[in-house]
């Protein structure tokens, strides 16, 4: 008997499907690729029923899910409703990864890694309360090595109110503590990053976040530096967004297509994985898990 063809649902809350989703997706090896757009939580029951009742238990693992769309706030209601139409083993797996937040956030924290030992570091993040920012803080606050603490992790917001809220919903959902801080002048961005071993630019794209001269603040510079954002002008002053650890004075630097790479190889591999078993659920945190393996 020959096996099912392996077809990937993507669901969309945009007017249009994500047209760079679906040709990752067509290049992770799937068979067919279906895409629905304008998808709102009411939908999903019937969408994902579809796909769950036809085919056999045995064959479920050859049906999965991929959630993507610009709205993050949205897909992330698309994935809990889907969630709840599971039961006992019928179900089918399922990938998130709005606006790519999830496999750019992993992506990011890696680089990183790949030049510091980040346990026990001051890190911040500006964009901070943004998605792709929430996603870097969550897994930077995991990080911790046997003997050293966690990175001390703090996020930056034109608001101090709204990144004590992000700062005090990420304590909740991750036991970790994170620092709030203002960052709308060039003054209180210099303080968001003084003593800093490493930043994160993750802001909204074509938006410079830190300003020429970041790289002469009173102590020393952070020892990496990395800029998500591809649209110019740079979130950091002077990296390019092909900057794949390049060294600038003290400072390794990465842009957004530096940082690219590693994130485009996480979401294929993710893709594939889908299609091992009917029961796996792939967010943030396993995005990273995929990355550790492929960047071994």
């Amino acid at each position: 008997m020959s096996q099912k063809s392996k077809i990937l649902i993507q669901f969309d809350s945009d007017r249009h499907a994500s047209v760079f989703d679906s040709i990752v997706a067509i290049d992770s090896d799937i068979d067919h690729l279906l895409t629905h757009a304008n998808v709102n939580p009411d939908d999903i029951e019937s969408l994902v029923h579809g796909a769950m009742f036809t085919r056999g238990a045995n064959d479920l693992k050859h049906t999965a899910l991929f959630f993507g769309g610009n709205d993050v706030t949205a897909t992330e209601q698309l994935v809990a409703a889907a969630k709840k139409c599971f039961f006992g083993n019928l179900s089918v797996s399922l990938l998130s990864d709005p606006n790519g937040s999830n496999t750019t956030a992993a992506a990011a924290v890696l680089c990183a890694q790949n030049e510091i030992e980040l346990s026990g570091k001051n890190i911040t993040i500006l964009g901070g309360t943004g998605p792709v920012g929430q996603r870097l803080a969550r897994l930077l606050g995991g990080i911790a090595s046997e003997n050293k603490p966690p990175a001390s992790i703090r996020l930056g917001s034109r608001t101090l109110k709204k990144a004590q809220a992000v700062c005090e919903a990420l304590a909740e959902r991750t036991g970790n503590q994170f620092l709030p801080s203002e960052t709308n002048s060039p003054d209180s961005i210099r303080a968001a990053v003084n003593d800093a071993d490493v930043v994160f630019a993750a802001g909204a794209a074509g938006i410079e976040m830190l300003p020429e001269g970041w790289n002469s603040i009173d102590s020393s510079p952070p020892a990496v530096v990395i800029d998500l954002n591809a649209v110019p002008p740079a979130g950091i002053f002077g990296v390019l967004a092909t900057d794949q650890g390049e060294k600038r004075d003290q400072t390794v630097c990465y842009g957004a297509i530096g940082v690219g790479g590693l994130k485009m190889k996480i979401h294929k591999q993710a893709v594939r994985m889908l299609f091992q078993s009917n029961q796996s659920i792939l967010e943030t945190e396993e995005m990273y898990r995929i990355g550790i393996e492929l960047n071994k």
